[in-house]
Parts: C-alpha cells; sequence; structure tokens
C-alpha cells in the first residue's frame, strides 16, 4: 500500500502543479508584455522578461483613456454594488429560508430560472427602463439592475437554512424583534458566507463588460473594462497600454480575494451539508 500512496502522492501533486502552471503562466505573460511595446510583444522571439515601457504605457493610459479616473470609477461602483447587493441577496436569502409563506417554493424557483436565462435576453428591455428613468450614463445604471442577484440569494439561502430555528424562536420570546433578530443572531454566524458573497459580487461588478458598455457613454464615466475596450482601433492597438491596464486591473481583485481567502471555503461550502 505504501508504494501505491507514494504513486498517488506524486501524481495528485503533479496535477497540482500542472493546474497552478496553467493559470499563473497567463498571468505572468500580462504582466511582463505590461512592460514593453506592441512590436516588441509580439516580436520573434516572444520577450519573457520584464522591459523598460511600463511608465510609458501607463502614460499612454493616463493620456487616451483617464486611467486614474476609470479606476477610481471601477472601485466606487463595485464597493458600492457589493455593499447594496449584499444587503438584498442577505435579506432575500434569510426571508426564503427561514419564513414561511405562501408561495414561497414557487417564487424561489422562478428567482432561479434568473440563473438559466442569458443576460443578453435582457439587455434591450432593461436599456428601455434605463432610458425611460432617465439614468443613461450615469453609477445607478450600472449598479441597481443587478442588485437582486440569483446565484447570490440562493447561497445565502443555502446558509441560513443552516442556521437553527430555536435560535429564532428563543430570541422572539426574549422580545426581539425581528429586524433585530436578522442583525443579532442570524448574522453573526454567516461571517464566512458574507465573505464569499463579497468576493462574488465585487468580481463580478469590476469584471463586467457588456452591461457598462451600453449605459456608459462618456469616458470619464467608464469602467475599466469598458476603458480598456475603447483602446482598440481601426487601423492600430497599443497592447502594451492594453496589458499595463489589464495587470493593474488585476490587483483590487488580488487584494479582495487575500483579505477574505480565510472565509472563502467555508462560506461556499456552508449549507452543503445539513445535520
Amino acid at each position: 500500500m505504501k508504494p501505491r500512496s507514494r504513486t498517488a502522492g506524486i501524481l495528485l501533486t503533479s496535477s497540482f502543479a500542472i493546474v497552478l502552471a496553467a493559470v499563473l503562466i497567463p498571468f505572468y505573460w500580462v504582466v511582463v508584455a505590461s512592460t514593453h511595446t506592441a512590436k516588441e510583444i509580439f516580436g520573434s522571439p516572444p520577450a519573457l522578461l520584464p522591459g523598460g515601457h511600463l511608465l510609458a504605457n501607463l502614460s499612454t493610459l493616463q493620456t487616451d483613456a483617464q486611467f486614474g479616473r476609470v479606476v477610481a470609477n471601477s472601485l466606487l461602483i463595485a464597493v458600492i454594488y457589493t455593499v447594496c447587493a449584499g444587503v438584498v441577496c442577505t435579506l432575500a436569502g434569510y426571508g426564503f429560508a427561514k419564513y414561511r409563506f405562501r408561495g414561497r417554493d414557487p417564487l424561489f424557483g422562478l428567482l432561479m430560472l434568473g440563473l438559466v436565462i442569458p443576460t443578453q435576453v435582457t439587455l434591450i428591455p432593461l436599456f428601455q427602463l434605463m432610458a425611460e428613468l432617465e439614468w443613461l450614463n450615469t453609477y445607478q445604471a450600472v449598479i441597481m439592475p443587478n442588485l437582486a442577484l440569483p446565484l447570490g440569494i440562493f447561497l445565502m439561502r443555502q446558509s441560513m437554512a443552516v442556521l437553527p430555528d430555536e435560535f429564532l424562536d428563543s430570541g422572539r420570546m426574549d422580545g426581539c424583534g425581528e429586524f433585530r433578530l436578522f442583525l443579532k443572531v442570524a448574522l453573526p454566524p454567516m461571517k464566512p458566507s458574507l465573505a464569499a458573497l463579497a468576493i462574488f459580487l465585487f468580481l463580478y461588478q469590476w469584471n463586467d463588460f457588456i452591461w457598462p458598455l451600453i449605459v456608459l457613454r462618456d469616458g470619464a464615466s467608464f469602467t475599466i473594462p469598458v476603458a480598456l475596450a475603447s483602446l482598440q482601433g481601426v487601423e492600430s492597438t497599443d497592447y502594451g497600454a492594453i496589458l499595463a491596464g489589464t495587470a493593474v486591473a488585476a490587483i483590487p481583485m488580488a487584494v479582495v480575494f487575500l483579505l477574505l481567502q480565510r472565509h472563502f471555503v467555508s462560506g461556499l461550502l456552508a449549507g452543503a451539508v445539513k445535520e
């Protein structure tokens, strides 16, 4: 059994190493390419070591796309969306998990249909609604339509379902109001799930491209994906500047994940096993 266990350990370690390389090599190439000119990026042999054009590429980004303003826009939108959508998804998940009302299960099933409906199907109606509300080219047009995200509600509903009903009943017997019961009894054990939800919501909004592209008109209000796409020209494209912006855009995502990583796995597994 020992040789078999050793062989299995070697195969498992090798598999992890291959997966890790597949993830890190593209990211390494983006970082290296962001320090070169477009000619050097597509040269032969390809550049595998950092160059000396990072500052020039960042300067091009600032000149052509107001990149400092764009990064601030993305951070503001992503943070506001994460907070607001987190509140909506948590309250909705709590309601579906702990309150019994007529039509609860069909309503939850209808909500889950949002997971299988392509986003492109809703773009035209949502655009018409934003136009009628005169919200085009505003931050609320980017934030508001996706606050009740079906996957976020499903995650919090599954997490809240594990919380024993006896805890809530005990609080009600002590005279605790429903909102205070939610804040003081239901919410504290959900910290891992809230961390997982925050990571998911932040990355969802930070990487969103299609919807901000449709509703944002002014370059000063663009988010990072839209601003980088606007740098692609008809005759020529400065890929060094685009890749420099891509590398910068990855920094906030890495920071958010590193800050909340110890809660991430346990938050995703919350509700997977119900005692």
